[in-house]
């Protein structure tokens, strides 16, 4: 069993990890669809390739979440990107390349890839 003081230690990480998740008047939160049919499309390095490209961008106003089934699996891997004072926007058929250009174009400079939005897909 945990001692107390490692039991306190636990619990103050945790505590830490939660305020680092609260949003805050200038996040961004990119979600990702993790439900079975995003997985077997390829949601799974198209999330690491977000964690990796913000993590090398040093975006501490970034949070990327996963999310269940987000209704369009025909169109999956799907991202959603919320910014602050904006409307969703959410990209389709996404890639590990596709994610790294949305981190650069969307995410740093603020221009929607239009090209990879559910409005553009077919």
């Amino acid at each position: 069993m945990k001692s107390l003081a490692e039991l306190q230690e636990i619990r103050n990480r945790t505590l830490n990890n939660i305020t680092l998740r609260k949003e805050g008047a200038d996040e961004i939160r990119v979600v990702v669809g993790m439900a079975t049919c995003g997985i077997a499309a390829g949601a799974r390095p198209v999330m690491s390739a977000f964690v990796e490209e913000i993590a090398k961008r040093n975006l501490s106003n970034v949070t990327v979440a996963q999310t269940g089934c987000i209704g369009v699996c025909r169109l999956e891997p799907i991202v959603e990107i919320m910014m602050p004072g904006e409307e969703k926007v959410t990209y389709v058929k996404m890639t590990p390349e596709k994610a790294k250009r949305v981190v650069a174009e969307h995410i740093v400079n603020k221009q929607i890839v239009s090209e990879y939005t559910i409005g553009a897909a077919n």
